[in-house]
C-alpha cells in the first residue's frame, strides 16, 4: 500500500487519501450515472486503505473503441464495462479470457504492465454467488429456467446456468434473432421461444431471471404476467436501481422468493478489484448496508 498524501478526496462517503502513485480504474457505460460501482469500489478502497480511485466514465457507443484505447495511455489499471457496451467492448481489447471468448462479451478489463488490455466476464460467477446467498434452497436440477433478454449479461448467466446443470433454459427476447444468435453461439440446453409465449412458459419454471433494463428507474416495467409461475420458483432481477423492481415486488406479493441485483454487482466486482488493486476483497453485510444507504439517496 502506498503512503497517504495530504490531498484527500471524498469517495463512497469517506475521506480516502490518494497520491501521484494511485491506481486508477473505472466503469464505462452509457448512461453511467445509475451505476453503484464507484460507491462499491470506493468502499473497498477506503476499507483496505488503498491508494487508488474508481471513477465513472460516460462513453457514447460511437466513442467506445477510442475510449478503450486511451485507458493504458491514461495510466488506468483497468475498467468495468456496463450496458450497452459489453459485447462491443469484446472486439476492442487485445485479448480475451476463455470465458469471455466463449461469451463474446466482457464486463471487466485488466491492463497489464505492457499496456495490453485483457477482457474478462465475471457476470456469470457474480450471478451464481448472489443466487446462492439469496436463495440457497434453489438447485440447478430443479427444473427449467426462464431468462428474459439476450444481451451481454444474459450470455454470461445462460452459460453459467448451463455449466451448473440446468436441464432447460427458455430464452425470450423481443428481437428473436438476437436470442437465436445467443443460443447458436453457446449451445447447450437453450430453447428460444417467441416473445408472445413468455407468459405461458413460466408454468413449470424453477427460476425466472430478468436480464434486461426493463424496470430500471426511468424505464418501463417488464411486461410479464406471473400468473402461471409456481410459487416455489425463485425470481431474480439484475436491475438494482430500484432495488425492488416492479417484477420483484409482484413476485414477492404472490409468495415467490426473490433475489435482487445488488449481490450480483458485489460479487462480479471481486475479480476486477483484485487485479487492479492487489487485494482479494470480501463482500460483507456492512458493505451491502452502505450500498443500500447510497441507493436510497440515489432514488430520492
Amino acid at each position: 500500500m502506498n503512503p497517504a498524501s495530504s490531498h484527500p478526496i471524498t469517495t463512497a462517503g469517506a475521506a480516502v487519501a490518494i497520491t501521484g502513485r494511485a491506481r486508477i480504474a473505472g466503469v464505462i457505460g452509457w448512461p453511467v450515472d445509475h451505476s453503484l460501482s464507484p460507491v462499491l469500489h470506493g468502499w473497498w478502497l477506503h476499507h483496505y486503505g488503498i491508494d487508488g480511485a474508481y471513477v465513472p466514465l460516460a462513453v457514447r457507443p460511437p466513442d467506445l473503441s477510442a475510449a478503450l484505447a486511451a485507458l493504458p495511455k491514461l495510466g488506468f489499471a483497468g475498467a468495468n464495462v456496463t450496458v450497452p457496451h459489453k459485447q462491443a467492448a469484446a472486439a476492442c481489447v487485445d485479448a480475451l479470457t476463455p470465458t469471455a471468448q466463449r461469451l463474446g462479451a466482457i464486463n471487466t478489463i485488466i491492463i497489464d504492465a505492457h499496456g495490453r488490455r485483457l477482457g474478462d466476464s465475471t457476470d456469470g460467477f457474480g450471478f451464481l454467488e448472489n443466487l446462492r446467498e439469496g436463495a440457497g434452497h434453489w438447485r440447478a436440477d430443479r427444473g427449467p429456467v426462464v431468462v428474459i433478454g439476450a444481451g451481454g449479461a444474459a450470455r454470461a448467466i445462460v452459460a453459467a446456468l448451463a455449466d451448473a446443470g440446468v436441464p432447460e433454459i427458455r430464452l425470450f427476447n423481443r428481437t428473436r434473432e438476437r436470442a437465436d444468435r445467443l443460443a447458436a453461439d453457446l449451445g447447450g440446453p437453450i430453447i428460444c421461444r417467441r416473445w408472445e409465449e413468455r407468459h405461458a412458459a413460466l408454468a413449470t419454471a424453477s427460476l425466472l431471471i430478468n436480464t434486461t433494463t426493463q424496470g430500471m428507474t426511468g424505464q418501463p416495467p417488464l411486461d410479464l404476467d406471473l400468473e402461471t409461475l409456481p410459487t416455489e420458483a425463485v425470481v431474480s432481477d439484475l436491475v438494482y436501481v430500484p432495488l425492488l423492481t416492479p417484477l420483484l415486488a409482484t413476485a414477492q406479493r404472490r409468495g415467490n422468493a426473490i433475489v435482487d441485483g445488488l449481490g450480483m454487482l458485489l460479487h462480479q466486482a471481486r475479480a476486477g478489484f483484485r487485479a487492479w488493486f492487489g487485494i482479494e476483497p470480501q463482500v460483507t453485510a456492512a458493505q451491502r448496508a452502505f450500498l443500500l444507504a447510497a441507493l436510497s439517496q440515489h432514488q430520492r
